[in-house]
């Protein structure tokens, strides 16, 4: 969708007036591999995609502010001088309802604004539609407001806070930044202990990133990230009597295997330490063109969350058992929180069709849901429509 086309959708919902509509798109985002080690410390390689959500905003001669999507029927309407809460009602507008609290809290000057969203990201997929709807207010706000330069890790950090606060989901810094930062055709290699990061070209030769969306509701997802979250502090709070650590993936594998008693806490913790060792490996094998090696990686990848860490759940692991057997796919493993949402393949260019064909039937059959296959475009972060 471009800039005329998001005027005339907003227009349709709001009318038209002679203020001038701004015009902006935020991409969700895959994590190549990597996965729970985010609030880890440890190294992640997500990369921004072409599919995403687009927002478009225009400004007021009041105080009131109108939030629509057309992804949804809820509408909410607020006042900028009453103080602003998360609300369960408020359904999805809680994410830029957070973020016009924060800004006001920072001392930002707020107008009266209306502001439709529209995504073709499925939500709940694991694809970090959350986490874009926040950059996206944030960086529509800021950018509508005037501020032609805006510092985007400081965007990432700013909209972590607002999850972690406002919405009450104790997230790590990959999404936001992900979103915030990502470049067309470059995967991300972050170290989420400083942030310091590289640009990383995401060339796949004769093969494509497939997206494998299960669409299965991620029940599951928030309430054992925390415990999970929880559990990396308790494995972390014991290795920390021995050695002075910044973080859990600083820990060795057989400092893992001999200090930590509990079966639970150890494996959590193996899956961190390996995990974050497969990200550097990765980085690898993206430098020399080694394709085949990457997606051992995510092969592997799968298998610790699945065995380790235990956040895959039928549904997922089903969909990875049934790409790995079908033509053409060199790796593939789960994206995202877990419990449902979205996994990613590595299939040759010339079979995709064959197999997204076996891998939906063989998925249908064994768990009655439909998957959705989508060929995944790297992209650029979070920007303005011309």
């Amino acid at each position: 969708m471009d800039a005329k086309q998001l005027t005339t959708l907003f227009e349709k919902n709001y009318g038209a007036t002679q203020e001038p509509v701004h015009c902006f798109f935020a991409p969700g985002r895959v994590n190549l591999i990597g996965e729970h080690i985010d609030y880890n410390g440890g190294f992640v390689f997500p990369a921004a995609l072409s599919v995403g959500i687009w927002g478009a905003l225009r400004f007021r001669d009041d105080n009131r502010v109108c939030l629509k999507s057309t992804n949804a029927e809820l509408a909410v309407n607020l006042e900028l001088t009453d103080t602003l809460m998360f609300l369960s009602e408020d359904g999805w507008a809680n994410y830029p309802k957070g973020v016009f609290a924060k800004l006001f809290n920072a001392g930002m000057t707020l107008k009266g604004c209306d502001i439709l969203f529209s995504g073709n990201l499925p939500d709940g997929a694991g694809l970090s539609s959350s986490a874009a709807i926040l950059v996206l207010t944030a960086f529509m706000l800021r950018s509508a407001a005037g501020e032609t330069e805006i510092d985007r890790v400081a965007l990432a950090r700013f909209c972590q806070q607002v999850e972690n606060e406002f919405i009450g989901v104790n997230c790590g810094i990959m999404d936001q930044f992900s979103i915030a930062m990502g470049q067309k055709d470059k995967a991300m290699l972050l170290d989420c202990e400083t942030l310091a990061y590289e640009y990383i070209p995401f060339v796949l030769q004769e093969h494509s990133l497939v997206i494998m969306n299960s669409n299965k509701k991620r029940e599951l997802a928030d309430s054992k990230y925390n415990q999970r979250r929880s559990e990396c502090e308790a494995a972390l709070d014991i290795l920390r009597r021995r050695k002075a650590l910044k973080n859990l993936c600083q820990a060795s594998v057989a400092e893992v295997e001999e200090q930590l008693s509990d079966a639970t806490l150890r494996r959590r913790a193996r899956h961190v330490v390996t995990e974050n060792e497969r990200v550097k490996q990765a980085k690898i094998c993206l430098m020399q063109g080694d394709m085949v090696g990457f997606g051992q990686l995510m092969r592997e990848s799968h298998a610790s969350l699945r065995q380790d860490y235990e956040v895959t759940g039928r549904e997922l692991d089903c969909l990875v058992d049934l790409a790995l057997k079908a033509p053409g796919c060199i790796g593939a493993r789960m994206t995202g929180a877990g419990f449902g949402g979205c996994a990613i393949a590595l299939v040759k260019r010339d079979a995709i069709t064959a197999f997204s064909e076996q891998v939906g039937a063989g998925y249908s059959q064994a768990t009655g849901l439909k998957a959705d296959f989508h060929v995944a475009a790297v992209s650029d972060g979070v920007k303005i429509l011309d």
